[in-house]
């Protein structure tokens, strides 16, 4: 391919990148936004695999990577969703760095120096923020895969000096990639990689499970950023685009998930909250009243409601219940209940976890309403069903100024007439806080998995 038409092929592929994000903005031009994702990638692809001669090794992996995804996407649980993107943004991350390191390398292979060149400065520095943000990307977003797995503690991990200690390899690696910078060579080079490796781990081992929303947000905005990197190195406009576009939408995002918790960014990156409380208030849960019902009470309660509000987290997505609560939904509906959902920017373990779990079941994208929107109308409601849900409801984050988690916007279903809360227990939440929701006089827990409490509802109802 001639110069103009590559740079033609990227121009619309960069178009149908933005057109995606225009798309993904609302659940229902989503499938249509994936649809402008997939194509603009395709052109991307097949333009770049124009201008190499190793079609064939490049092939081979593409068959091999797209094999092992289409393995993945078809096992995948969507409760499984949240340590998948984690997943993947580590992956990303892992490529620029073997992406920059085999630039540096060869720097004449990737049209970057010419033989017996010393690489220009601009490329050093382009490899050297390219290698630390995707060093740090790989590794906190696999700490990140491990809390959100279960496989590592969701509570933070601290130790004493860790601020000090983050700032000090911050120091050195940057003075390891000015080395670099003065005297490219692979000791300062290796060096400064090492430490952001360990920087990415030590980031993120400190944030509490509760600030999980922002961590994968934060690390989809790094993900790009390292792409971006690359791109420039390997002066490919394509993938400085799309890197940006990632890089800019995820810092963009970060900032509404902080916005939704009263959280200032440098402050979840410095550690989040909630590993002391879970103690502190276990003692508490167990000393204090609360009132138990069951699902026939439930039934009984919503199908006599004129207005219920149901309140999905990610319990819901744990007990796989989003296809019963869409039943329910429907039956309640026949009985002439306006049923509505209403979703906390920071339900679930990532940004627009509830939402893809209730599109998954096809619940109507009418009656899936955002937080700002139907705050207002939990005092009018009838009924408010909390199911799989507890720090996003916690009336403690208003009325307690002693609560880590006091200033961050929630759904406001203690202004209902009844509210009805669907556990497993009176465990704590994914904060490791004791919810005050739980104890009001109108709130009634029905204990059980979710799917079942919700399927023996419907059995009710019917």
């Amino acid at each position: 391919m001639s110069a103009n038409s590559v740079a033609l092929a990227y121009l619309v592929a960069a178009v149908l990148f933005i057109l995606t994000l225009k798309g993904l903005s609302s659940p229902v031009s989503a499938r249509r936004g994936n649809m402008f994702g997939m194509i603009g990638m395709a052109i991307a692809v097949l333009t770049t695999l124009s201008l190499t001669h190793n079609v064939a090794y490049i092939l081979i992996a593409i068959a091999i990577g797209g094999s092992i995804g289409a393995v993945v996407a078809k096992r995948i649980q969507m409760t499984a969703m949240p340590e998948l993107v984690a997943a993947m943004h580590s992956l990303v991350g892992l490529a620029a760095v073997l992406v920059a390191m085999s630039a540096f390398k060869n720097p004449v292979a990737y049209g970057i120096a010419l033989p017996g060149e010393i690489l220009h400065a601009s490329n050093r520095i382009e490899l050297f923020i390219g290698t630390f943000v995707g060093a740090i990307t790989f590794t906190g977003s696999i700490i990140a895969f491990g809390k959100l797995s279960g496989r590592l503690s969701g509570k933070p991990l601290r130790f004493a000096g860790q601020h000090w200690v983050n700032l000090a390899l911050g120091i050195a690696m940057v003075g390891f990639g000015i080395a670099f910078f003065m005297s490219p060579s692979w000791t300062p080079y290796l060096v400064m990689t090492a430490i952001a490796l360990l920087l990415g781990v030590l980031l993120i081992v400190p944030i509490g499970g509760a600030d999980m929303p922002v961590v994968v947000s934060m690390l989809n905005s790094y993900s790009g950023w390292a792409a971006a990197g690359i791109g420039f190195t390997l002066n490919n406009n394509m993938l400085i685009i799309a890197g940006s576009l990632v890089g800019s939408s995820g810092a963009i995002l970060s900032y509404i998930m902080c916005k939704a918790m009263n959280r200032a960014f440098l402050n979840v990156i410095l550690g989040g909250f909630g590993g002391e409380s879970a103690v502190a208030d276990s003692g508490d849960a167990v000393q204090r009243t609360y009132r138990s019902g069951s699902a026939d009470d439930a039934a009984f309660l919503m199908g006599n409601a004129s207005s219920v509000i149901i309140v999905p987290g990610y319990g819901l997505a744990v007990a796989r219940a989003q296809h019963a609560i869409n039943e329910m939904s429907h039956l309640l509906t026949e009985k002439g209940v306006n049923v509505r959902y209403a979703i906390h920017p920071v339900a679930g373990r990532m940004p627009g976890h509830m939402n893809v779990l209730l599109a998954e079941a096809e619940v109507p994208y009418d009656q899936v309403v955002e937080m700002d929107e139907i705050n207002n109308e939990f005092a009018d409601t009838d009924v408010v069903l909390v199911i799989g849900a507890n720090d996003v409801v916690n009336p403690a984050a208003k009325n307690d100024k002693s609560s880590p988690i006091y200033g961050m916007p929630i759904l406001e279903a203690h202004k209902a007439r009844t509210v009805l809360v669907v556990k497993r227990s009176m465990a704590t939440g994914y904060a490791g806080l004791d919810n005050d929701l739980f104890y009001l006089d109108k709130t009634m827990m029905i204990f059980g998995d979710a799917k079942k409490v919700v399927e023996d509802v419907i059995k009710a109802l019917s």
